[in-house]
């Protein structure tokens, strides 16, 4: 995979798989990036079956994940990851554009 587009941690996989594993047939894991939060951007993450045409398609380990173009330009060399740590559970995306984000890592600023 190219080091400008967006990848995903064996961890992530996993735990995409277990999630999609709930899902019914053909779900996949969308990634977006919104308007808001406290930092300027957020991520969203929702399950989807339908690929759109300007949808970048990720697949490992069995995990699918989805992305659409406009998003895509603000993930560009950011990876995918899945903590379990003292705080809880969660996706972390480690984004190099990212100039700053909040202390929950869920929003940030170019």
């Amino acid at each position: 995979m190219a080091m400008d587009t967006l990848s995903i941690t064996a961890n992530a996989a996993r735990r995409i798989g277990e999630i999609l594993s709930g899902e019914p047939t053909g779900a996949m894991l969308r990634i977006s990036v919104n308007g808001g939060g406290c930092s300027g951007f957020q991520y969203g993450f929702d399950i989807d079956r339908e690929r759109n045409d300007d949808d970048l398609l990720l697949e490992r380990d069995g995990a699918k994940v989805l992305v659409d173009e406009t998003s895509l330009q603000y993930l560009q060399g950011s990876v995918v990851d899945f903590v379990d740590d003292l705080i809880g559970q969660s996706f972390k995306i480690q984004n190099p554009q990212a100039t700053s984000s909040c202390g929950c890592g869920t929003s940030f600023s170019l």
